[in-house]
């Protein structure tokens, strides 16, 4: 079982990322800047999917915290 922090300020590395929980995540751009994304994502066995249209997405995040709907 995966344990979820429950500390949502706090950027987690995606090595302890939790499946199937909607999240933010942050990912590295071209110049080597941090953005987060501005969608909940899910982490399942295959890879990541938009929260929101169940649609994998081509990213590699590096960190994550949990999503709260008033972003």
């Amino acid at each position: 079982m995966t344990r979820v922090y429950s500390m949502p300020a706090e950027w987690l590395p995606v090595s302890i990322v939790p499946s199937d929980a909607d999240l933010e995540v942050c990912v590295m751009d071209y110049d080597n800047i941090f953005h987060a994304l501005v969608f909940p994502c899910q982490k399942d066995k295959t890879g990541w999917i938009n929260a929101s249209t169940k649609m994998y997405i081509d990213i590699e995040p590096t960190h994550w915290r949990t999503w709260i709907e008033n972003h």
